[in-house]
């Protein structure tokens, strides 16, 4: 988060409180937090504005990061290409046509070593948005850092590794549930010891709302797999508030603007109740939800996409006004492909516009007494209760059991699903009115803005460079260390995490280690849900 230096007044010179509020009234930093997790907020430090990207080979992703820094990004964020989030090399015959087109091709510990190329990972902190293979890319990331000198404990960043809401909302899994899940029970306790900047899980709402949810089942669902999270790390032995302050969560800012603020206001009271309530947590980080908020991808148009920059803004600012630690604001673009540099950096004007120009930093929770926004935050906390309510009982007590179970019946999905389809009437029908799409057509007409230009050339070029490492690399370390990872994943006393480092030191491939893993733990087949 960025250090301010600031004045605390209007436009007008009217000076400014910090939190406003009657005596004796909750204020933020104060239990349950409902108002933030810190009593000044934005007053002493920016949230973290953390712009998304990556396309083609890691040498062009590094370009743009260091285009993001160089406009004032001060965090990164790493997209990933479908092979490597499907924990496929980019040689893999599934592999073809998808390499680099969404995010960054990764294969081995050289393509992270030419992501962050020339950017000291010691002070800029990074979050990879990667699931089933998360912990093969955090070792290459650790593995690089050190190559270059530093060390694990100076990491800071985030790893997406939430892999209940692949199987809800997002597909992209790889395991079966329950041998998934000890996988991010073993991130869990070696970035605990290992890694004390380091949050190993950042528990997404985002995908479950892209996928179709309403905001209050994105809302509860998300918070039940943090508690499913949490359960499976004190199963593994791990006490609560050596690994509680390190969870971190990623939701998303829509387009109805109070919902949204109360969404974010109900998940930290809910978050700091249950963790103390029921979970024991003692320690204030532990109890103060922290989180990360990206603009909504599927309320994007490739109809007038100028009209995204207005969407954006407003979602942004619904994130801000909620509270949110790190931004992300979508380009106008996506719509239509993946984001030009210029269509980049306007998003990350409009997160400077809000933080600089508006002054809404100046207060805390400066929406905090409306009676509209307090119903609003009331009445999504009760439906999330109902939610885990439900899940609960599918667990015969256990959040962790119910989650599972919750997946293993369909239950999330078909939630998820309905709610989508409802949507979609309602937008056939008109009583929902999206600009360009069912209404105010004018301009639709248009050409299209100028899009990024991929090299047609990626995909061989990766090729040609993955064959070259396996030819160059040593053949029998390779071997050696998956026959390690082989060992360690079939006795579940084992933490995974050393063995993934020694196996992508020595250049094993993300598909070969995901599969040597496979020959364990097994290959997920979803059951279809109608």
């Amino acid at each position: 988060m960025q250090e301010r230096d600031a004045d605390f007044s209007t436009y007008s010179g009217i000076e400014v409180d910090p939190v406003y509020g009657p005596e004796g009234s909750e204020r933020p930093g104060e239990w349950p937090y409902t108002r933030g997790p810190f009593e000044s907020m934005y007053r002493s430090k920016l949230w973290t504005m953390r712009m998304f990207a990556g396309f083609g080979t890691a040498v062009d992703t590094n370009q743009r990061f260091k285009e993001i820094l160089a406009a004032g990004g001060d965090g990164l964020s790493t997209a990933f290409d479908l092979p490597t989030l499907m924990g496929r090399d980019s040689d893999d015959p599934l592999a073809l046509g998808e390499v680099g087109k969404c995010g960054v091709a990764v294969d081995t510990l050289a393509d992270v070593e030419d992501l962050y190329r020339d950017i000291d990972l010691g002070s800029v902190t990074t979050s990879m948005t990667i699931n089933s293979p998360a912990p093969v890319l955090l070792a290459m990331y650790l593995a690089s850092a050190e190559a270059n000198g530093v060390p694990r404990a100076r990491l800071g960043g985030t790893l997406q590794n939430d892999i209940l809401k692949e199987y809800q909302a997002q597909k992209e899994f790889y395991f079966p549930p329950r041998p998934s899940m000890r996988l991010v029970s073993d991130v869990m306790a070696f970035t605990a010891a290992e890694m004390p900047r380091w949050h190993p899980v950042s528990i997404s709402g985002y995908h479950i709302r892209e996928a179709g949810s309403t905001a209050p089942q994105e809302l509860g669902f998300t918070i039940a797999n943090g508690f499913a999270y949490v359960e499976a790390a004190l199963a593994a032995g791990l006490e609560i508030d050596d690994f509680a302050p390190r969870l971190s969560f990623f939701f998303n800012a829509h387009v109805d603007f109070f919902e949204e603020i109360a969404k974010y206001r109900a998940a930290r009271r809910i978050w700091a109740r249950w963790l103390r309530d029921r979970y024991g947590a003692v320690s204030e980080r532990s109890l103060q939800m922290r989180f990360h908020t990206q603009t909504a991808g599927v309320s994007l148009t490739a109809q007038q996409p100028e009209i995204n920059l207005v969407r954006t803004a407003i979602e942004a600012l619904a994130g801000v006004l909620g509270g949110s630690q790190s931004l992300h604001t979508n380009s106008f673009d996506e719509a239509l492909a993946l984001p030009t540099e210029k269509a980049a950096r306007l998003a990350l004007r409009t997160q400077q516009v809000i933080a600089h120009e508006t002054r809404v930093t100046n207060v805390a929770d400066p929406l905090g007494g409306s009676y509209y926004v307090e119903a609003l935050t009331d009445e999504m906390e009760r439906r999330a209760e109902a939610i885990f309510a439900h899940i609960e009982d599918l667990g015969d007590g256990s959040m962790l059991e119910g989650a599972f179970v919750g997946i293993e019946q369909g239950w999330f999905q078909s939630e998820i699903s309905q709610a989508a389809y409802e949507l979609e009437r309602k937008l056939n029908d008109g009583r929902h009115v999206m600009v360009g799409v069912n209404a105010f057509l004018e301009g639709n007409d248009e050409p299209p803005p100028k899009t990024l230009q991929l090299d047609p050339r990626c995909e061989g070029d990766q090729g040609k460079r993955l064959a070259a490492i396996k030819a160059d690399r040593d053949a029998d370390a390779v071997e050696r260390s998956l026959s390690r990872i082989r060992a360690d994943a079939a006795d579940a006393e084992r933490n995974l995490m050393p063995a993934l480092v020694d196996a992508v030191r020595v250049y094993a491939t993300l598909g070969e280690i995901m599969d040597t893993m496979a020959e364990v733990f097994g290959r997920y087949r979803e059951t279809p849900v109608f």
